[in-house]
């Protein structure tokens, strides 16, 4: 089996890159996290699996992240679940596996909830769920409340860009409007999580809260003690394709 790629034409004139493997079983889907693109490594096993074992993939970049169109400032939750969504519709047919990564555990929620009749399965990496409210802003320093209030935008440090990335008044307030929990959280279908016990931005606690808001009665969660938040080594990328393929069959 082979990987085509292409781009998929938005109504305002952005463009979504996409790669996809044709092949049997219930289409898996990749939606990754908050400044993570389709080339990730949790991503490319997915789409070697696929490749191996002849199973349908497709991975993808929202607006303003990877291969695709638009700036990062522009993005929202709104229109990153809008991605998602314009991705399934066009490029799938037929059951779907949701595999989320971080804030791509979250959007994989809004997601499934309005298109249940298609959802076999879910497979979430750390989900970040309203992490936008719950996550992200109760850390912010003083500056940062002082730039969004003065313009709306604060450029927050990063490990991974020298430069920073934005965060928006935008994408916090759009975040919030998008709250999941407490719950109870309308997926009816088996779910598997994987959360590390070391992972620096979702602590445990905040995903297994998502495990436990989740409707549906086969929902596993899975802590790995030692486990970060990327879940990247070999041993996680085992645990992730393991449970993929329990839910695919």
């Amino acid at each position: 089996m082979t990987e085509t790629s292409g781009f998929l034409e938005r109504e305002d004139g952005e463009r979504l890159a996409w790669k996809a493997v044709a092949g049997q079983g219930p289409t898996v889907v990749w939606l990754g996290g908050f400044m993570s693109d389709m080339a990730g490594t949790k991503a490319q096993a997915l789409a070697d699996w696929a490749m191996a074992k002849d199973r349908a993939f497709v991975r993808f970049d929202y607006l303003g992240h990877g291969e695709s169109s638009g700036a990062f400032r522009d993005g929202t939750i709104s229109r990153w679940r809008e991605d998602s969504l314009a991705v399934i519709d066009q490029l799938t047919d037929g059951p779907l596996i949701l595999v989320g990564s971080s804030m791509g555990g979250w959007i994989s929620c809004l997601v499934g909830a309005v298109r249940a009749e298609r959802l076999a399965g879910m497979v979430l990496i750390a989900p970040a769920a309203d992490f936008t409210e719950k996550l992200m802003a109760p850390g912010f320093p003083p500056e940062a409340h002082a730039a969004l209030a003065a313009t709306g935008e604060w450029i927050r440090p990063s490990l991974y860009d020298e430069g920073g990335y934005p965060i928006t008044r935008g994408l916090l307030e759009d975040g919030a409007r998008w709250s999941i929990l407490p719950g109870p959280v309308p997926i009816e279908v088996p779910v598997r999580i994987l959360q590390g016990a070391e992972d620096p931005d979702v602590p445990w606690a905040h995903a297994l809260a998502l495990a436990q808001a989740i409707k549906g009665e086969d929902v596993v969660f899975t802590l790995i003690k030692d486990g970060d938040h990327r879940l990247s080594r070999p041993q996680d990328i085992a645990r992730l394709i393991g449970a993929v393929e329990e839910l695919a069959g």
